[in-house]
C-alpha cells in the first residue's frame, strides 16, 4: 500500500480526523461517512475492497454511539428501523461478495444520476416549498425492503451508499421530518454495518481489513457522533433539507457528468456551483423559516415523536 511518503503514524492521525469530519457529516446529515472515509483510503493506496471492508467494522462501532446519541434526542423511529434494517444486511452481505466480481465503476454512474435527481426533489420539497406539512407515515415493508435492500448492496460495493440511498429517497416522500429520517437511517446502519463486515471477513479474511485505520476511524467517529446527534435535533428543517440536498448533488458530480464524458476541471466547476448554490439556498431557507403551526406534523406512534418548532 502506497502512503504518499507519510510515515504510519501520520497517515493514522490523518484518518482519525477524517473519521471526526466523516461522523460529524454522516450524523448530522445522515450520509457522507463511507464517501469520505472511501475517498481518504483510496488515495493513499487502500484497495477498493480493502477499504469498504475497513469502513464497515469501523460503521459498527460508530454506528452505535451514533444510533444511542440519535435515540437520546428522539430522532429514531423504531419500526422503521427494523424494516430497513433486515434487508439492508442482506443486500449488504451480497455486496461484500459482489465487489470482488462487478466493477463498481459500471455502476456508480447511473446510480450517481438516481441521487441526484433526488437530491434535486429534496431541495424542491423542503426549501422552495412554504413550512411544507410532514404527513402521518406508517412504515410499510413493501416500500422499506427494496430501500433497504438496495441500499445495503450498494452500500457494501461502493464502500459508501446507504445514506445516499436511504436518507435521500425518505427525505424526498417528505412523510418523515429530516431529523426523524436521519436518526433512523443511521441506526438501521448498524446493523447493515455488521453484516457487511461479516460478509468481508469471509470473502478477503482477517487480512483484508486494514486493522489500524479502522481502529483510527473508529475512534474519530466516536468523539464526533455525540455532537452530531445534537446538531440534527436543533438545525430548522428546511436549512437541513437544504444541506443534505446539496451534499448529494455535490457527492454525484462526478458520477453524472462521467455519463456525457466530462471530468476533471468540469467536475470541479460543477461543485463549485453546488456548494455556492446550497449555501444561498440556506441563506433563503434560514431567512425565510416560520414557526410550524400546531397539529401540522402528527406522531404516528409513541416511538415517533413531534419535531419541536423552532423559533
Amino acid at each position: 500500500m502506497e502512503n504518499g511518503g507519510l510515515d504510519t503514524y501520520t497517515v493514522l492521525l490523518l484518518v482519525g480526523v477524517i473519521g471526526i469530519a466523516a461522523q460529524f457529516v454522516d450524523g448530522s446529515l445522515g450520509m457522507g461517512y463511507g464517501v469520505t472515509s472511501a475517498t481518504l483510503l483510496a488515495t493513499i493506496g487502500y484497495s477498493p475492497a480493502v477499504a469498504s471492508a475497513t469502513i464497515h467494522v469501523a460503521k459498527i462501532g460508530t454506528g452505535v454511539a451514533s444510533g444511542a446519541a440519535h435515540w437520546r434526542f428522539g430522532n429514531v423511529h423504531w419500526r422503521a428501523v427494523a424494516m430497513l434494517a433486515v434487508p439492508g444486511a442482506i443486500g449488504a452481505f451480497a455486496g461484500a461478495f459482489a465487489i470482488s466480481y462487478i466493477a463498481a465503476e459500471v455502476t456508480r454512474p447511473w446510480v450517481s444520476l438516481v441521487l441526484a435527481a433526488l437530491g434535486v426533489l429534496i431541495i424542491a420539497r423542503t426549501v422552495l416549498r412554504r413550512s411544507p406539512a410532514i404527513r402521518i407515515y406508517t412504515p410499510r415493508l413493501r416500500t422499506l425492503g427494496p430501500l433497504g435492500l438496495i441500499g445495503g448492496f450498494v452500500d457494501s460495493v461502493g464502500g459508501g451508499g446507504w445514506g445516499p440511498v436511504t436518507t435521500s429517497s425518505l427525505m424526498a416522500a417528505n412523510r418523515m421530518a429530516p431529523n426523524q429520517v436521519i436518526g433512523t437511517v443511521s441506526t438501521a446502519e448498524i446493523v447493515v454495518a455488521l453484516s457487511a463486515s461479516v460478509g468481508f471477513l469471509l470473502a478477503l479474511g482477517s487480512q483484508g481489513i486494514a486493522w489500524g485505520a479502522m481502529v483510527a476511524l473508529l475512534l474519530g467517529g466516536l468523539v464526533a457522533a455525540p455532537f452530531a446527534a445534537w446538531a440534527v435535533s436543533r438545525l430548522e428543517h428546511r436549512v437541513l433539507g437544504g444541506l443534505v440536498g446539496g451534499m448529494i448533488l455535490f457527492y454525484n458530480a462526478e458520477g453524472v457528468l462521467s455519463l456525457i464524458g466530462l471530468g476533471g476541471d468540469a467536475v470541479v466547476v460543477a461543485r463549485v456551483l453546488i456548494v455556492i448554490g446550497s449555501m444561498a439556498l440556506t441563506v433563503v431557507a434560514w431567512r425565510g423559516r416560520a414557526a410550524e403551526r400546531d397539529g401540522s406534523v402528527e406522531p404516528v406512534d409513541p416511538s415517533l415523536p413531534v419535531p419541536e418548532a423552532t423559533a
